[in-house]
């Protein structure tokens, strides 16, 4: 922190549990200098025992942040005020000495959309703004945290000082927390992250939904040099649990470059065939792409078993013999609720039915949960509250549970979690999958050519969403990697990296490959019946792995032979002409949005292989 802070009065908290003492040195001073700064009333340094978080489940029942769900085991609901119910794209920053090690300098001044850049001179003053006394009143929490299976030579260590108790709660969920990990860390170096919802006491204004937080001065900053995030008025989970995306992908991402492994955003899924052979995958999807889905598949093809490593986050790297290795870093899923069902993920509806936070979910009368395309019928007697604590029925015009309404729950609960998921030097990947949310133009499934062309593939990535303009059209967003809102270092010097991985002696490099399960007819919906049949595209995928499926060059990649997928028992009519077909103003348009993207947003940072796959693209679309 800046040195003018550490200067003000020393506090002396009252210790509720734990011994500063027993603290490694660095672990110390990042503590005292914060209690410093922060300076709250008491001090919690968390073991992460079953007791502690039965106590601080209890207190925060009693504050009325979270309410026990008495349908289900160990279930708890909370309810945000309705201004923290998200990420906040737009109060989150890295901090670098200069602009361009954050982000790419777009052409002609255009803002970026690649990252945030802060200077370190404005993060000093945001710091000295917000966090002086920020923690009055309330306790510091020291949560020391692992980012995968404690003592895994792929694992990190962190160490979250916070004053919510609901961070504590999710974090213990979400990591390997507590005593064991403080053990393990020793004298070695760990990521410092500070967390403070900025409401010190007494109040000055009350709360919504007994939810602390100041949304007016919300900042969520990543300083990869010196291994820091510093957030600041928000308690939701992408904002507070600083092992996250923060730390996991952003924080993580300048780790990997400088220790030569990749931090991703993507599910890692086992897949065994008929015949008992198994492989591993990581797949990289934007949101409401059908994630977590997929890393929980439910097979329709009889004889195939999917298990699940991890549905969000996956680290890799290269081991002696040239093997892909990836570690699931969490320990839990933080998944989005709106659309989880039994049809669409049953796995994920059994996972989350004991010890599991829920928020900003509906709540039924029966002390149940609720929430859009759950695909449940309710007994007439059962009534709905809303995510606004308000009585609600399907006619009020407005959905039960926030959009963005969440279920964070154990991964050990899944009953589909795969057997080596803990394992210390992680598994063999064999298939790296990209996606997005296509409804016209790009194939079912396609193999790149090459390393370097998944590579292309995966910058080249876009997908629906909705537009943060008009919350009513739908617009095509480029997301390359799903990685645009996660990326701790220039965009261009993260494809020069991902480059970098062929010229490793020995790798085996994983085939690449894309799939859009979201293509549409233009008067029957959707092309492809998704979900459990997916399964079917991941055969193929299995297949050509092993070199036994047959494939034939296109502009784009390697598409399925005719006959290469395996469609018995495939309930209705596919169309499969039109699921492969390729339109050529459809691609000479793609060819142009995708070479605007990377002149404009990357510019003089693009590798040239990237702009060598791309002009190879648009020659073999001229040729179609």
């Amino acid at each position: 922190m800046p040195p003018q802070l550490q200067a003000q009065k020393q506090t002396c908290p009252r210790i509720l549990q734990g011994d500063l003492c027993t603290l490694s040195p660095h672990v110390r001073e990042f503590v005292e200098t914060n209690i410093t700064l922060c300076q709250p009333d008491f001090l919690h340094i968390c073991d992460g025992s079953d007791e502690e978080n039965r106590v601080i489940m209890m207190h925060m029942e009693e504050q009325g942040i979270v309410k026990k769900l008495r349908k289900y085991e160990n279930c708890w609901l909370a309810r945000t005020d309705p201004r923290d119910v998200a990420r906040v794209e737009s109060r989150t920053v890295i901090v670098t000495q200069e602009q361009r090690d954050t982000v790419p300098t777009p052409l002609n001044g255009e803002p970026s959309q690649i990252g945030q850049w802060m200077s370190p001179e404005e993060f000093n003053k945001a710091v000295a703004l917000r966090f002086p006394g920020c923690m009055k009143g309330r306790t510091m929490y020291v949560i020391p945290f692992s980012m995968g299976p404690v003592g895994s030579p792929l694992s990190k260590i962190g160490v979250e000082l916070t004053d919510s108790p609901y961070v504590v709660a999710s974090m213990r969920v979400m990591t390997r927390m507590g005593t064991a990990v403080l053990n393990a860390l020793g004298t070695g170096e760990f990521v410092r992250c500070l967390h403070s919802v900025g409401c010190p006491l007494p109040l000055k204004k009350p709360l919504v939904n007994n939810w602390p937080c100041n949304p007016e001065q919300t900042l969520i900053a990543h300083i990869p040099d010196r291994r820091l995030i510093v957030s600041f008025g928000s308690g939701y989970g992408g904002n507070s649990l600083l092992g996250k995306k923060c730390f996991a992908l952003r924080i993580a991402s300048r780790i990997a470059k400088d220790e030569g492994w990749l931090a991703e955003h993507m599910l890692i899924l086992g897949i065994t065939n008929p015949a008992g052979e198994k492989k591993y995958m990581a797949a990289a999807f934007p949101s409401a792409c059908g994630k977590t889905n997929l890393a929980m598949l439910f097979p329709t093809l009889p004889g195939w078993k999917v298990e699940c490593v991890g549905d969000d986050i996956a680290w890799m790297k290269f081991d002696d013999q040239g093997n892909l290795r990836a570690i699931n870093p969490e320990n839990g899923f933080f998944g989005v609720a709106p659309g989880t069902s039994a049809k669409s993920n049953p796995n994920a509806m059994e996972t989350i039915m004991k010890n599991t936070v829920f928020t900003n979910v509906a709540e039924t009368s029966d002390g149940g949960v609720y929430w859009e395309g759950m695909d449940q019928s309710l007994p007439e007697e059962i009534t709905i509250t809303s995510w606004k604590n308000k009585p609600w029925s399907s006619k009020d015009g407005e959905p039960c549970a926030h959009p963005n309404s969440r279920f964070c729950a154990p991964a050990s609960q899944c009953p589909i979690i795969d057997p080596q998921w803990e394992s210390p030097e992680g598994v063999p990947i064999e298939a790296i999958i990209f996606g997005g949310r296509r409804p016209d133009g790009v194939p079912l499934v396609y193999e790149a050519f090459s390393w370097q062309h998944g590579v292309f593939v995966g910058a080249a990535m876009r997908s629906e969403a909705t537009s943060a303009a008009e919350h009513k059209a739908k617009v095509i967003m480029h997301d390359p990697f799903a990685m645009r809102p996660f990326f701790g270092y220039n965009f261009g010097l993260y494809l020069s990296h991902w480059l970098s991985m062929a010229d490793r002696p020995n790798a085996k490099l994983p085939k690449i490959f894309h799939v859009n399960w979201f293509r549409k007819s233009p008067t029957a919906g959707f092309l492809w019946p998704g979900f459990g049949d997916n399964i079917r595209v991941l055969d193929w995928i299995f297949r050509r792995v092993n070199g036994d499926a047959g494939a034939m060059p296109s502009a784009v990649g390697y598409l399925p032979f005719h006959g290469s997928l395996n469609l018995q028992g495939l309930q209705g009519d596919v169309d499969l002409n039109e699921l492969f077909s390729l339109n050529k103003e459809f691609w000479q348009k793609e060819v142009e949005e995708v070479r605007k993207y990377f002149t404009t947003q990357v510019n003089k940072d693009l590798p040239s292989e990237v702009t060598r796959q791309l002009d190879l693209l648009d020659q073999r679309v001229k040729q179609m």
